[in-house]
């Protein structure tokens, strides 16, 4: 009879040490999962301490050391309302089979706060966007800004003394002007036949041959309506050689969206009247001779 309460004893002893050392084998910390605004910057509110980032996929993974009371944990970000979220605690499950067992497994867990763990594997951290701070802006490609037609007012009359009215006054053509020889210079002006509405020019020197380049037309109270009734004279000149003209009906312009064309340039004819009047001379009195 008195082996068996020996081995009785025995058996709980053996049942309450290796309950203990379950216990004390057990971690002292714990993985949780953060999932919130990619930088969102974490912290201890109790202890002031960081506990991490929120990564670009959304997620931050920290271990936190178990305690017996919940975790205040602070979530902010620039342009956004910081918040803090509570990370409750729960007593684990095998602290009951503990408390089967003696005072010292349950003495064991509650000074090192085994025996609770946190409710959350997974904490939503997610933030609101501050209004009253302002959004930093998205990084944009530039892209080169393209010349909005200004649209006519309603009910006003286009004429010489109302410019920056119309659509067509800034329109933008290509201009292609070539020469042989090279090196002749460009001069233009716009002549008009509703002279109320579109008003002529002086000439206006360009540059010379070879001209290849995009650029505004700048008539003054020209409209696709009014454009039939306007040209735009072309004038070339170089020392030695004849003046050209050409003209161009604008709206033909506005429709092919160019004005191009090639002069060739013609010598002019210098008559020498001293030596043709020598020779005349000459012919005279060769005649009276004879």
């Amino acid at each position: 009879m008195r082996n068996k309460i020996i081995l009785s004893f025995a058996a709980a002893g053996v049942l309450l040490l290796s309950s203990s050392c379950a216990t004390l084998t057990t971690k002292s910390t714990q993985e949780i999962s953060f999932k919130g605004v990619p930088g969102t910057q974490l912290k201890d509110v109790d202890k002031n301490v960081p506990l991490g980032f929120v990564g670009d996929n959304g997620f931050a993974t920290v271990n936190l050391k178990k305690q017996l009371k919940g975790k205040r944990v602070e979530a902010s970000r620039e342009g956004y309302t910081s918040q803090n979220f509570m990370l409750d605690t729960k007593i684990r499950g095998r602290f009951w089979w503990n408390i089967l067992l003696g005072i010292i497994p349950i003495a064991i867990d509650a000074a090192t706060g085994q025996m609770m763990v946190y409710d959350k594997d997974v904490l939503d951290v997610t933030l609101q966007k501050d209004t009253d701070t302002p959004a930093q802006p998205e990084p944009v490609v530039a892209v080169e800004p393209q010349p909005q037609p200004q649209p006519q007012p309603t009910g006003q009359v286009v004429n010489r003394n109302t410019p920056g009215n119309t659509d067509m006054e800034k329109a933008v053509i290509r201009w292609y002007i070539d020469s042989e020889p090279r090196g002749a210079r460009i001069s233009w002006r716009v002549i008009s036949n509703d002279p109320a509405e579109v008003k002529n020019t002086n000439e206006t020197y360009i540059t010379t041959t070879p001209l290849e380049e995009t650029r505004s037309l700048n008539i003054l109270g020209l409209t696709y309506e009014n454009s039939n009734n306007v040209t735009i004279e072309v004038k070339i000149e170089k020392r030695g050689y004849e003046t050209q003209v050409k003209r161009y009906n604008v709206r033909m312009a506005l429709d092919q969206q160019e004005i191009s064309s090639f002069f060739e340039l013609v010598p002019k004819v210098v008559k020498n009247y001293r030596n043709s009047r020598n020779a005349t001379s000459s012919s005279s009195k060769s005649s009276k001779k004879k």
